[in-house]
């Protein structure tokens, strides 16, 4: 993954949000999935990775997985408001429904993936809705 690869790949998960008429998600989805790129490009050494888009049962929203080659697990921290970085995850928690990390069986990988959830006013389910309070 380059430079470029956020870019391209916003427009394609922008291009499936409005095929499949859930286009209201795109800002969100199309940040977190911002974050997740970028940290493929600043911490796995080989600077690959695979991005799945998924558009969840019923109507119900999007998830995105991106998965990479390093066995290190991405943190969500808040460091001093003056760096440069350090916060793709905390923006991720900020802008998603969910979100979370899988790590390989073997050791090899893992995969980071968020789900941006249709509101039930506009056709989403009630049963399933944004967490209630931050994750710890």
């Amino acid at each position: 993954m380059g430079a470029h690869s956020a870019r391209h790949l916003r427009r394609v998960l922008r291009l499936y949000l409005k095929a499949w008429d859930l286009l209201f998600l795109a800002d969100a989805a199309e940040l977190a999935l911002t974050e997740l790129i970028a940290n493929v490009v600043q911490h796995v050494p080989d600077r690959r990775g695979q991005t799945f888009i998924f558009r969840l049962p019923r109507g119900e929203g999007v998830r995105v997985e991106v998965a990479d080659s390093s066995p290190a697990a991405p943190l969500a921290i808040t460091g001093d408001p003056l760096d440069d970085g350090g916060r793709g995850l905390v923006l991720v928690d900020a802008v998603t429904d969910e979100w979370g990390v899988i790590k390989r069986w073997d050791g090899g990988g893992k995969t980071v993936w968020f789900e941006c959830l249709t509101p039930p006013e506009r056709g989403g389910s009630r049963f399933r809705t944004a967490r209630p309070e931050p994750r710890p």
